[in-house]
């Protein structure tokens, strides 16, 4: 049986485990619970960063063998309009003229 370690590394029941069994030994080895707390911090971090360099490397390997997406590439269901995209009104046009509105109807309302 394999063990997916990079499974294993990332779990946060196994980091509990670990820093529950750390502050454990520490008290029982006549250390302080002060001594305890601290020690537990730093394998909390210390996790924190394994599991952060694990998950971001995962995503860049996936990330890697993935293909490039497009406006293209995506499925398209149902029908598509055929008018060019040039004959559509942007955002600007549409703020531009709405401005351009406004300001003749308030010119209108100072005659």
């Amino acid at each position: 049986m394999k063990i997916d370690w990079k499974r294993k590394l990332t779990s946060r029941k196994l980091w509990a485990a670990i820093v529950s069994f750390a502050a454990l030994l520490v008290v029982a080895l006549g250390g302080t619970e002060a001594q305890a707390t601290q020690i537990t911090a730093l394998i909390m971090a210390g996790a924190t960063v394994v599991a952060y360099i694990i998950g971001e490397g995962l995503i860049d390997a996936a990330s890697a063998g993935a293909a490039t997406i497009t406006q293209y590439s995506a499925p398209v269901i149902g029908t598509v309009d055929p008018a060019p995209a040039e004959s559509a009104q942007t955002g600007a046009n549409q703020a531009a003229e709405v401005k351009q509105n406004t300001a003749l109807s308030g010119s209108e309302k100072t005659e």
